[in-house]
């Protein structure tokens, strides 16, 4: 049987169960790995200058595969990728992280109502993208609402305290980075996380995994502070000295209880409602098919 391959996906827990030694507990033959899935180069050097919209994200890295036999991702993208027969959604799990829209400490943005006709910038398909447009729906008409595709997490992370942006959506470290640099967090767009299991993986394995992960979480919510250093392995060196990560909060959250058939399906209308994917990207698998 092929090993496991295991991406750390910009939160603590692989981390933790890593070090920890519970995928090996768990008799999980694995292989981890570190992958560029929150960031190119421009989040790690300063940015001199707004990209134009970057239309790739989460969900065409799941068209592309991401070379692992499962990966997280926003339940959006999860979805839609598992609806097209990218892979299968894991139905007894998902992760709940702490996000929100943040604009510059001296910028005259100040509240939700300020974001109208200003591009928010976002990842395209992505976390980003969705829960940018599910948390100003509540403060804008859809027609007010306008976003800038500016790439991947740490992307969005440099122009936005690079000041090349107005406002970005962010989450995981970079969120705490904004908060510790005095940004405004105008709107808390809190989201949901999914994971995809691919066709090659085996289940077996993937039971293995979740169970370390479960252990991980534990650990996680008993003492965070012991594991906050493993943020600094997400974040470019130019943020090191800016920061304490001693200071963030613990990220994503683990909640190990199925994502039921009526999320999945109220999902879909609501992504169908915005057009946000074109036909040929679009699937028609239903909860039993798409979802394991």
């Amino acid at each position: 049987m092929a090993k496991f391959r295991i991406q750390s996906h910009g939160r603590l827990q692989e981390w933790v169960a890593e070090e920890k030694g519970y995928f090996k507990a768990e008799g999980l033959d694995y292989e981890f790995l570190v992958a560029p899935i929150v960031t190119w180069s421009a989040g790690a050097a300063r940015v001199e200058s707004r990209p134009g919209d970057i239309q790739r994200g989460a969900f065409e890295s799941f068209e592309d595969g991401r070379g692992c036999n499962l990966s997280a991702a926003c339940h959006w993208t999860v979805n839609m990728a598992a609806s097209a027969g990218h892979g299968k959604m894991w139905g007894r799990a998902y992760s709940v992280s702490p996000s929100g829209i943040f604009a510059a400490p001296d910028s005259p943005i100040q509240k939700p109502d300020d974001l109208a006709g200003v591009p928010v910038t976002v990842g395209y398909h992505s976390g980003s993208h969705y829960s940018t447009l599910q948390g100003l729906e509540q403060f804008l008409r859809r027609e007010e609402i306008k976003l800038h595709f500016g790439g991947l997490l740490l992307d969005r992370l440099a122009l936005l305290v690079d000041r090349q942006v107005p406002a970005a959506s962010l989450f995981g470290a970079p969120f705490y980075v904004a908060e510790q640099l005095g940004f405004r967090k105008i709107v808390d767009t809190t989201f949901m996380i999914g994971h995809l299991v691919t066709e090659q993986a085996d289940l077996d394995q993937v039971e293995r995994y979740f169970a370390a992960l479960r252990r991980a979480q534990h650990d996680i919510d008993l003492e965070p502070e012991a594991f906050k250093h493993y943020f600094l392995r997400e974040l470019p060196e130019r943020y090191h000295a800016l920061v304490d990560v001693r200071q963030f909060g613990p990220g994503e959250r683990i909640v190990f209880e199925p994502y039921p058939q009526p999320v999945f399906e109220r999902t879909r209308r609501w992504i169908e409602s915005w057009n946000l994917f074109p036909p040929e990207q679009k699937g028609d698998g239903g909860y039993a098919a798409s979802v394991v």
